[in-house]
């Protein structure tokens, strides 16, 4: 069975401020499929914006049970991560999901996954999905080396990885909290 895979992530966390962009395109095998998805989300009344890579399906399925983590936690955004990492790694229906999910708020961002992962990175930048890499790469050398904002760090290391992975376009949707 051929999975659609949505692709490319990349956040910030600095000065209390939170950025997330995410590219468009979503790949069958090694075929475009749409060019112009939204795979960035505002959830917790507006608190917390979270996005995906990996199987579309799989990754609002996760929204939907991190948001109701974030609900049980009053908002704990840590909290709620490890209480989803949990239950996505001993669940028998949600072991099969193929995702992986960066969330984040005022108070940082946090990399999600099945294996059980909640990962906070010490330099507030992270990354998931085909070209995850080169959009951290990116970013960290913008954050070292420009005066950019956290909005234009997250699009131009996008754009960055847009140029190099064939599974990432330039049809960016950015969030910041």
């Amino acid at each position: 069975m051929t999975t659609w895979h949505s692709t490319t992530i990349v956040g910030i966390h600095r000065d209390g401020s939170t950025a997330l962009c995410g590219d468009g395109q979503v790949s069958m095998g090694d075929a475009i499929v749409k060019g112009n998805a939204v795979k960035i989300r505002r959830i917790f009344d507006d608190k917390v914006i979270i996005g995906f890579a990996g199987a579309t399906a799989d990754a609002f399925t996760l929204f939907e049970k991190f948001e109701e983590k974030l609900k049980a936690t009053k908002g704990a955004l840590r909290k709620a991560a490890v209480e989803l990492a949990k239950e996505w790694r001993t669940d028998r229906y949600l072991r099969r999901l193929e995702a992986m999910l960066i969330a984040g708020d005022a108070s940082g961002i946090l990399v999600i996954s099945g294996a059980g992962d909640v990962l906070e990175p010490d330099d507030g930048i992270a990354a998931i999905g085909s070209g995850g890499n080169y959009a951290l790469a990116a970013a960290r050398a913008l954050a070292k080396h420009s005066k950019l904002n956290n909005r234009q760090l997250v699009m131009e290391s996008i754009g960055i990885a847009a140029d190099i992975c064939v599974y990432t376009n330039a049809n960016m949707i950015v969030e910041e909290i």
